[in-house]
């Protein structure tokens, strides 16, 4: 098994700490029930997304590292609505998640060569 690229797991562990963070930050505001409960578990369920990728990150599952480019995609994506400090920070966290999870070394980690029977 090829050794997990530093990079990569610098990114399931920016992963954790935001999924963590957003979750943590979801239930200290969810104190009471309100007309936005169903947007607090649409947002609780991104965050545990942010935490699921990551770990599987960490296992090297191919699938994680898109669900991690979904994820932040899906970020981008929301701050449009937002001022453009968060669409421009969301835009180049992307595009770093991006080059790091494609790079050749991740790759690599990703997808091992096939041992030939």
């Amino acid at each position: 098994m090829n050794k997990r690229p530093i990079a990569v797991t610098v990114i399931a562990i920016l992963l954790v700490l935001g999924g963590a963070a957003g979750l943590t930050g979801d239930f200290m505001n969810s104190h009471s029930l309100s007309a936005n409960h169903f947007e607090s578990i649409w947002v609780g369920a991104l965050n545990a997304l942010g935490i699921v990728a990551a770990v599987f990150l960490f296992r090297g599952s191919n699938w994680a590292r898109w669900l991690a480019i979904a994820w932040i995609a899906f970020h981008v994506a929301i701050s449009f609505w937002n001022p453009w400090q968060q669409l421009v920070m969301h835009g180049l966290i992307f595009a770093l998640f991006a080059w790091i999870l494609f790079r050749r070394d991740a790759r690599s980690f990703f997808h091992p060569p096939q041992a030939s029977v």
